[in-house]
C-alpha cells in the first residue's frame, strides 16, 4: 500500500455523528503517547540521633495509618486517608514550618479555633520537616499549644503535665508558660498549688532568667488568695510585687485596700499606700470614690492621720481627673467629713493632713461659696492643738472677716468658753509667757497696715488668764480692749472677767462686773449665769446660786442639768435641805432626771481614821 493512501486512511474524517467507521487494517493505529514518570519513592525513617520523642512509635504499623486523627507519619493523599477534618488539618500540618505555624496560630486565636491549633500543633509534631526531620518547637509555639488546652477546658495538672513534656523537645518553660497553669489554678481556686508554682518560678528563675514571675504572675496569685481573704499571703506577695518593680493592677489595689480597712490593718494599708507612691507605675492608683470616702470614715475613727490624708488625696485626684473631662465630671467633697478631718488633724498634731484638708475644701467649693463656721473652728483647733498661735489667730482674723456679722455672731460663735475654747487653752498653756507673747502680737498687728483688730481674740487672752488664775493680767487685757485697741467690749469679754474673779472667790466683784455690763443695756447670756452660780457656789452659797437661777429664768433661759446638779451637791455638803427641795423642784418644773450621786456620797462621806497607820 502506497504511503499516500496510508496517510488518507489514517486521518481523522469528519463524518455525521450517527456513522462509525470501521478500519479495514490488520495493525490497529498507533499514535506517540507520553512515558509516565516512576513513582515518587516512600520517606526514610526518623533519625534516631535527632532525639525525637515520636521516634519510638511504630510509624510502619497499618493499623496507626488507619487513624486519620492520629498523626502517624505516613503520606497523605495517597487514597489511605479519607478527607476528613482531621486529615485536612494533617495536610496542613506537613505543609508548614514554624513560622507559617505560628501565623496561622495568630490567624486561629482571633476566631476562637482551639481544637484546631490543638489538633494542628499535635499533628506537626509528629511530621517532619523539608530536612526529613522531625519538627521541633519553641517555647512561643508550645505556649500557644498550652493556651489551646486552656481555653478548651484543660485542668491545671492537665497543663502542668505538658508543661513537664516540654523537656522533651529541649525547650524551657518561661513565665508565660507558667502564667497559663495559673490561670488554671485560678479558675478552680486552687491557691495552695498557685504558691508552689510561683515559690518553683522563683527558685528556677535564680538560673533561668526568663521563667522569673512577672505582674500578671503576680496578679494572678495576689487576686486568688485576697478572694479566699488570705490577706497575710497576698501582702507577701504584694511586697514581692513591688520589690520587682512591676505595677499592681487597680483590682488588686481596691481589693487590698478594701480588705485591710476591713480587718483593721490601717498601718499596713499606709505602708502600701507609700511605697505605691514612691514608684512611677504604681503612684497613679487611685480606689474609686466610695472607696475613698469609707476609707476616710475609718481612718478617722481610728484617729489615723497618714491615712486620712491619702484617702483625701485619692478624692483630690478624683476632683482633678472630673475637671479635666469632657463633659466636665464635677465632684465636691462633703464638708462634713472635711471638719471631720481637720479634728482629726488636731488630735493627730497632724500638719500635713491639716493643710492637705483645707486645700480640698476649697478646691471642692471652687470659690462659689464660703467655708462654714465649723470648718474655720475645726482649723483653728487644729493649729491651736499644734501650737502654732500665729496660724490660729489668722484663721480667726479670715473667720471673723467672712462670719463676723452673721447672726451667729451673737451668740456663741465667737465664745471663749466654747467654740473658741481650744485657743484659750492653747494660750494658757505655758503660763503668762505665751499669754505676754500673744497679747504683744495682737497690739502690734493693731497698728500695722491694714490693722488687724478682734475682740474674739482678746477675749480669748483674757480667759487664757483666768485659767491660770491671774486677775490682774485679765483686768489689765479687759482695759486694753477699750483703751489700746479701741474696740467695744462685749458680752463674752465680760463673762471672762467674771470668771476670773470667780476662780479667786471674789463673788463680790464678779457680781459687781455683772451689774455694770446689764447697767450698760446689754443682755446677759446662759454663760453669765452659769459663771455667777459658779462663784456663788465658791463661797458655799446655795441660796445666792439659786437666787441667780431666779433671775435666769426670768430672763428667759432654762438651768441646765449641770447647773441644778452643781447646787443640789453643795446643798447636800452644806445640809440646806430647804434649798435642796427648791432644786428639786426646779428638776420637775422644767422636767430634769437628776439622778443620784452614789459614788460622789461615798467619797464625801468616807470617814477618814489612822487606825491602819498602826
Amino acid at each position: 500500500m502506497t504511503p499516500i493512501a496510508f496517510l488518507a486512511k489514517s486521518r481523522q474524517l469528519v463524518r455525521p455523528q450517527k456513522f462509525r467507521s470501521i478500519s479495514t487494517f490488520v495493525n490497529l493505529r498507533q499514535e506517540a503517547e507520553m512515558e509516565e514518570p516512576p513513582a515518587q519513592a516512600p520517606p526514610l525513617p526518623p533519625n534516631p540521633a535527632s532525639g525525637s520523642p515520636r521516634y519510638n512509635e511504630n510509624w510502619r504499623s497499618p493499623t496507626y495509618a488507619s487513624a486519620a486523627g492520629d498523626g502517624a507519619l505516613i503520606p497523605v493523599g495517597l487514597g489511605l486517608l479519607q478527607h476528613t477534618h482531621a486529615a485536612r488539618v494533617q495536610m496542613l500540618s506537613e505543609s508548614l514550618d514554624a513560622q507559617s505555624l505560628m501565623n496561622q496560630f495568630a490567624d486561629w486565636m482571633t476566631s476562637q479555633r482551639w481544637e484546631d491549633m490543638k489538633q494542628l500543633f499535635e499533628f506537626w509534631i509528629k511530621s517532619l520537616d523539608k530536612n526529613g526531620k522531625p519538627n521541633k518547637p519553641d517555647v512561643n509555639l508550645y505556649n500557644h499549644y498550652l493556651r489551646a488546652n486552656l481555653m478548651i477546658g484543660a485542668s491545671a495538672g492537665e497543663l502542668l503535665d505538658l508543661v513537664s513534656q516540654m523537656d522533651d523537645y529541649g525547650i524551657l518553660p518561661n513565665t508565660a508558660s507558667y502564667n497559663l497553669v495559673l490561670k488554671a489554678m485560678q479558675k478552680a481556686g486552687e491557691t495552695v498549688a498557685a504558691e508552689k508554682l510561683i515559690e518553683r518560678m522563683l527558685q528556677t528563675g535564680k538560673e533561668y532568667k526568663e521563667s522569673l514571675p512577672d505582674d500578671e504572675s503576680y496578679d494572678l496569685v495576689i487576686g486568688m488568695l485576697l478572694s479566699r481573704n488570705k490577706i497575710d499571703s497576698a501582702l507577701k506577695y504584694i511586697d514581692l510585687t513591688l520589690k520587682s518593680g512591676y505595677m499592681l493592677s487597680v483590682k488588686a489595689f481596691v481589693t487590698c485596700v478594701q480588705i485591710c480597712v476591713n480587718d483593721g490593718r490601717l498601718d499596713t494599708l499606709v505602708s502600701i499606700i507609700q511605697r505605691c507612691k514612691k514608684m512611677d507605675q504604681n503612684k497613679s492608683l487611685c480606689p474609686p470614690w466610695g472607696v475613698c470616702n469609707y476609707i476616710a470614715d475609718v481612718a478617722m475613727q481610728s484617729s489615723n492621720g497618714e491615712l486620712t490624708y491619702y484617702a483625701l488625696e485619692f478624692m483630690a485626684k478624683w476632683i482633678a481627673r472630673g475637671e479635666t473631662a469632657r463633659p466636665p465630671v464635677l465632684l465636691s467633697v462633703d464638708e462634713g467629713l472635711v471638719v471631720s478631718a481637720l479634728a482629726t488633724a488636731g488630735r493627730t498634731y497632724n500638719s500635713l493632713l491639716l493643710d492637705g484638708a483645707w486645700a480640698l475644701l476649697k478646691r471642692s467649693l471652687r470659690q462659689k461659696k464660703v467655708p462654714y463656721p465649723e470648718s474655720y473652728l475645726g482649723k483653728i483647733y487644729a493649729h491651736a492643738n499644734q501650737g502654732n498661735l500665729q496660724k490660729a489667730f489668722s484663721t480667726l482674723h479670715e473667720f471673723e472677716t467672712v462670719h463676723g456679722n452673721s447672726k451667729q455672731a451673737d451668740r456663741d460663735l465667737f465664745s471663749p468658753f466654747q467654740s473658741l475654747n481650744p485657743l484659750v487653752k492653747a494660750c494658757s498653756k505655758n503660763g503668762f509667757a505665751t499669754l505676754d507673747t500673744v497679747y504683744y502680737q495682737l497690739e502690734n498687728l493693731s497698728q500695722a497696715d491694714p490693722p488687724f483688730k478682734s475682740v474674739a481674740a482678746l477675749n480669748c487672752v483674757i480667759l487664757g488668764c483666768a485659767n491660770i488664775w491671774d486677775v490682774d493680767r485679765a483686768y489689765q487685757t479687759f482695759n486694753a480692749i477699750d483703751a489700746t485697741f479701741g474696740l467695744i467690749p462685749n458680752v463674752h469679754s465680760y463673762n471672762a472677767l467674771i470668771c476670773a474673779f470667780g476662780k479667786l472667790s471674789k463673788t463680790d466683784e464678779a457680781v459687781k462686773v455683772f451689774e455694770h455690763f446689764v447697767g450698760l443695756g446689754m443682755k446677759p447670756n446662759v454663760t453669765t449665769y452659769s459663771l455667777l452660780i459658779d462663784a456663788h457656789l465658791v463661797k458655799r452659797d446655795p441660796k445666792a446660786a439659786l437666787s441667780v437661777i431666779d433671775e435666769m429664768i426670768l430672763s428667759g433661759y432654762e438651768p441646765s442639768k449641770e447647773i441644778l446638779k452643781k447646787v443640789r451637791r453643795r446643798c447636800i455638803r452644806e445640809m440646806d435641805y430647804e434649798s435642796d427641795d427648791k432644786v428639786e423642784s426646779l428638776a420637775r418644773q422644767f422636767k430634769i432626771r437628776m439622778g443620784t450621786e452614789i459614788r460622789r456620797d461615798l467619797l464625801f462621806n468616807l470617814q477618814y481614821t489612822t487606825d491602819y497607820a498602826k
